[in-house]
């Protein structure tokens, strides 16, 4: 399954310019989502983070895995028109910094699942080097 950026608007409630997924590539509801986020000079925070030299914050990173994970537990026909909020973010890694230009490969691997409660494995990828990885806990509500 593949989504639009409508349709991942329709799923989750982020807009400009919080809105960090471009397109779904790959999505098994409950258990997977790969994802896409253009990163481009017109960035809204890049004037003010290391001008010169741009580079992505890590917690827009994290944000971007955040909105990817909650995706596939929103798509669970039980949590359809809920809202997916982040409850914690453990083992955190950044290897490499994010530059215009890169395109981040977003994957969630939800590992646990229990009522409205789902652990994933989260990573970030610009081409073949993983760039963040970390284990995010989301809360479904309503």
């Amino acid at each position: 399954m593949q989504l639009n950026t409508q349709e991942i608007m329709d799923i989750i409630p982020n807009r400009y310019p919080i809105m960090m997924v471009d397109k779904v590539i790959e999505l098994i509801p409950g258990k997977k989502v790969v994802a896409i986020k253009n990163v481009t000079y017109n960035e809204p925070f890049f004037p003010g983070h290391f001008p010169g030299e741009p580079v992505m914050p890590g917690v827009l990173i994290l944000e971007a895995l955040a909105q990817t994970g909650s995706i596939p537990l929103l798509k669970m026909p039980e949590f359809e028109g809920k809202k997916g909020y982040l409850g914690g973010i453990d083992k955190v890694r950044f290897r490499q910094k994010v530059v215009p230009g890169d395109v981040l490969r977003l994957e969630m691997d939800i590992i646990k699942q229990k009522k409205n409660i789902g652990i994933g494995q989260a990573s970030a990828w610009v081409g073949d080097k993983k760039v963040c990885e970390a284990l995010m806990t989301f809360i479904i509500g309503v």
